[in-house]
């Protein structure tokens, strides 16, 4: 009997050993008799996947797909929201929502598809059918609209998406306001016949008729009337320049600011394992990190998406990207975009 109890008591402890260790192991903390280290950020968002279903998938001009997706579990949203969407090789891209925010359970985003791009746009195109899942992440909101009397809206092709759910609210809530709209074509910009329910306020300048939009019209806005701008950077570039002084201007970017000819090499030590690399000039951290640890998440590599924020242990960042809260960025960084203010960081990797 006591030998019974014996191998009984010896076989518990063995069992909660073992679960010890394997917490530790898959925690990814070092074992025996190092200390343990936080979860490193990256690839642990908070920001749950949820499955959606595309119900239905037309295309409102040469070359954008727009596509409506169905879930009981999609939360609210405000105009000037996008969406993180997973593709399914994996790929994680961003598209604002241009559907009614009233339509709940139900979002609409458009894809513009760009043959020389990074691939995201020509796998939606090609895999994302009517009937298909698509896993997406709760709305942000990085370009809200702000309540104000009068508004100046300008678009410029596939930026027109975000644009469209701030003209139905600044109508629903009586305010003055008017949409420059251009794009390479009329066949190529899409939703103008939504647009056209909006007589004169909306004035539409294809390039191949008209040339470029005129955009002196900024000039004569008052001090506090909004400008809200989606499109190529070039254009958001002449609207911050075209309006007058102390105009409040609010951009909605899907691509990175332009860095300019500042940039310096560093060195990153990655505390985890041991070693150190050196970043040039001319590459991001994320590609120097990678040719040491190639198995390092990432997606975007323009600083939206989140896969590669990681937290930094020690040294001063210089933050490029325009996702992260000013919370996340006094102990975080995304690898793709953001670089060092200092010689040197140490990162939880």
């Amino acid at each position: 009997m006591r030998r019974a109890l014996t191998v009984t008591a010896l076989a518990g402890a063995a069992w909660l050993a073992k679960r010890a260790i394997g917490r530790r192991i898959d925690s990814g903390s070092p074992l025996w008799p190092l200390p343990a280290l936080e979860t490193p950020v990256s690839g642990y968002s908070a920001r749950r996947w949820i499955p959606a279903l595309i119900v239905s998938r037309a295309e409102p001009a040469d070359g954008v797909l727009s596509l409506t997706l169905e879930s009981a579990e999609l939360p609210e949203w405000a105009p000037g929201a996008h969406l993180d969407v997973q593709l399914p090789s994996g790929l994680v891209r961003q598209y604002s929502l241009c559907g009614d925010p009233a339509d709940r359970g139900r979002y609409t985003i458009a894809v513009r598809l760009v043959e020389d791009g990074r691939g995201g746009s020509r796998e939606a195109h090609a895999q994302l059918v009517e009937g298909a899942e698509l896993p997406v992440r709760p709305p942000r909101n990085r370009f809200p609209l702000v309540p104000a009397p009068s508004y100046a809206f300008v678009a410029g092709g596939i930026g027109i998406t975000p644009v469209l759910p701030m003209l139905r609210a600044a109508t629903a809530a009586g305010a003055d306001w008017t949409l420059l709209y251009g794009g390479r074509s009329r066949a190529s910009m899409p939703f103008l016949a939504e647009l056209a329910r909006y007589g004169d306020r909306v004035t539409v300048v294809p390039e191949d008729e008209a040339g470029l939009p005129d955009l002196s019209v900024l000039g004569a806005l008052g001090p506090q009337t909004p400008v809200y701008c989606c499109g190529p950077g070039p254009l958001m570039a002449a609207v911050e320049a075209a309006a007058p002084a102390g105009t409040p201007v609010h951009l909605e970017r899907f691509a990175p600011a332009a860095a300019g000819g500042d940039a310096k090499p560093f060195t990153v030590e990655l505390r985890r394992s041991g070693r150190v690399v050196e970043v040039a000039a001319t590459e991001s951290a994320l590609t120097a990190v990678r040719r040491e640890l190639p198995n390092t998440p990432y997606s975007c590599e323009q600083g939206f998406c989140g896969t590669c924020q990681h937290r930094v242990l020690a040294g001063d960042i210089d933050h490029r990207d325009t996702l992260l809260t000013d919370g996340e960025r006094e102990d975080s960084m995304l690898l793709c975009v953001s670089r060092a203010a200092s010689d040197r960081l140490v990162l939880d990797l």
